[in-house]
């Protein structure tokens, strides 16, 4: 499984999709805009056991805000959003504010959905989303993409019924590391943000979840393949909460 990668921006995407379609159970192709979305939709709509949604990463926020309502339109057939958030670090702080609007409206407007599962990025800015994830009771689900925040926060994040989603990537640093092993493990899922989370120089792979096993075993106390038990067993029932069918 993987819950968050970016399927459509491998270079020979056609065919690392249907490797993945082969290699995986479920991939989460989570898209940055909505053009991208109607356009790999097309593509890559065919494709089995890949999910792909409508969404509007951060970082282009400041340049294609105006597709809002496109997105918003586009979440009305969708049971899954992703990728939204906000991005606190440096080169994107000057698009703060226009952020913080557009990601209000998107948890707004799933709550008049009903509530969505949404993969949501959150680097430099937890302190900004979950403020607004509460402002908006029955928004659905929120999937913390490679949480970075504080110890504090991610205990935070939990108690609101947050999931995260972890691949090899997080284990790079000390502070990934550090962090990773506090990550409550009944709600960890595995990702790979591939092609943009890179392993040893290269694109994490979508079927990276035995790695992100791996990985964690060392911090969980347990063997691989109990790790991957676990992924496997968290996973499933964030699929149930997307009423995903294979």
């Amino acid at each position: 499984m993987d819950f968050h990668c970016h399927l459509d921006l491998y270079p020979g995407a056609r065919a690392v999709s249907e490797e993945a379609a082969l290699r995986n159970e479920f991939t989460w192709l989570v898209t940055t805009t909505p053009r991208a979305f109607e356009a790999t939709s097309k593509v890559l709509g065919h494709v089995p056991r890949v999910l792909i949604t409508p969404g509007l990463h951060p970082e282009l926020v400041e340049s294609r805000a105006g597709e809002l309502p496109q997105l918003l339109k586009q979440m009305e057939r969708a049971t899954a959003v992703g990728e939204v958030g906000m991005d606190g670090s440096y080169r994107f702080k000057s698009s703060l504010p226009t952020q913080r609007q557009v990601f209000d409206a998107v948890i707004s407007h799933s709550r008049e959905l009903g509530g969505r599962v949404l993969s949501i990025h959150s680097r430099g800015a937890v302190r900004e989303i979950l403020p607004i994830l509460l402002k908006y009771p029955g928004f659905g689900t929120a999937v913390l993409h490679w949480f970075a925040g504080t110890v504090a926060e991610m205990e935070t994040a939990y108690k609101m019924g947050c999931w995260f989603s972890v691949g090899p990537a997080a284990f790079a640093s000390a502070a990934g590391r550090a962090l990773a092993a506090r990550l409550p493990r009944d709600r960890v899922v595995p990702e790979s943000d591939g092609p943009f989370a890179e392993e040893n120089g290269l694109p994490v792979r979508p079927w990276s979840m035995g790695r992100t096993a791996q990985l964690f075993a060392p911090y969980w106390e347990c063997t691989e393949l109990e790790a991957l038990a676990t992924l496997n067993a968290n996973g499933r029932r964030l699929l149930r909460a997307m009423g995903w069918a294979s």
